[in-house]
């Protein structure tokens, strides 16, 4: 009698937890939570890892993304029952959820971004795509806030400006990336009344067009930033400073893709650590 093969479990599929936890020494989140001690440093990378599997798992997967999520959902579920879940990164985030009662939703919110994101590639207007970054971006805050017990209505409403921002900053460094993808995240609004074409995006050199859309864009996303800013004096000092850390992450790659030239097409503008230490110390100095 021949013995049958064990199931091999769909989340095999899914991005592996080193190599998801691999990107977290290059990116803005990781890097501003070093300054809030060991134990909310290791919650806010557990929550961390759950938003980049969740990103790599609609990005990068091979196979059907939409079911993987589906899988990844699932095991979520197992966080809120007494059952363990399978993913190494969900087992990581267990005992942050437990210990903090951290609620489901932002968790889910993620996912359905990335959902979003296997049926639409462009967005129409600005107000669309802020819609979007309250499902890819503003449950990270969210979580962030819980992490530090301050998670009241109107410290959500900042941070979500802030996430916001940061993930219009994303999106204006990745302008190249996305457009391997087939996605603009540039609303075509926006696109429309500079006359930007897709011909000027996938050129290697930003036309006059492009230039003058980035600019404007950029300015949108320091404008979210400020708007979102006053978070700051509102937290105790260690979570002051995180977010401080986030704003000003997101004011340093601004500054990185108008020192380039608005040139988002041939590679990706990143801060210096310098320049980040710099807008860091500013960020903190102005308190907004």
């Amino acid at each position: 009698m021949t013995a049958t093969a064990p199931s091999r479990s769909p989340l095999a599929e899914a991005p592996t937890r080193a190599a998801v936890m691999a990107q977290a020494g290059s990116e803005n989140f990781p890097v501003a939570t070093r300054i809030v001690g060991a134990r909310r440093r290791s919650q806010l990378l557990a929550i961390y890892g759950f938003a980049r599997l969740v990103d790599d798992a609609g990005d990068e997967a091979a196979g059907d993304r939409s079911a993987l999520l589906d899988e990844i959902e699932a095991d979520l579920d197992r966080l809120y029952t007494p059952a363990t879940p399978e993913h190494p990164v969900l087992q990581a985030l267990l005992p942050t959820v437990r210990a903090l009662d951290l609620p489901s939703g932002p968790f889910r919110r993620l996912i359905d971004a990335n959902r979003r994101d296997q049926v639409i590639d462009r967005y129409p207007s600005f107000e669309a795509l802020l819609d979007y970054c309250q499902l890819s971006a503003a449950p990270v805050g969210e979580l962030v806030l819980h992490v530090f017990g301050a998670a009241t209505p109107d410290r959500i409403r900042l941070s979500d400006q802030v996430c916001a921002g940061l993930q219009v900053t994303e999106h204006l460094q990745d302008v190249a990336e996305d457009r391997e993808r087939g996605r603009v995240y540039l609303p075509a609004e926006d696109l429309a009344r500079f006359g930007c074409t897709d011909a000027d995006l996938r050129a290697q050199a930003p036309s006059r067009a492009v230039t003058e859309l980035m600019a404007f864009e950029v300015n949108r996303a320091r404008s979210l930033l400020a708007a979102g800013a006053p978070l700051i004096r509102r937290l105790e000092p260690r979570a002051a400073l995180a977010v401080a850390g986030f704003v000003a992450g997101g004011r340093a790659a601004l500054d990185a893709v108008e020192g380039a030239g608005y040139n988002v097409l041939s590679a990706r503008p990143r801060p210096t650590r310098r320049a980040f230490a710099t807008t860091f110390a500013t960020t903190l100095w102005r308190r907004r």
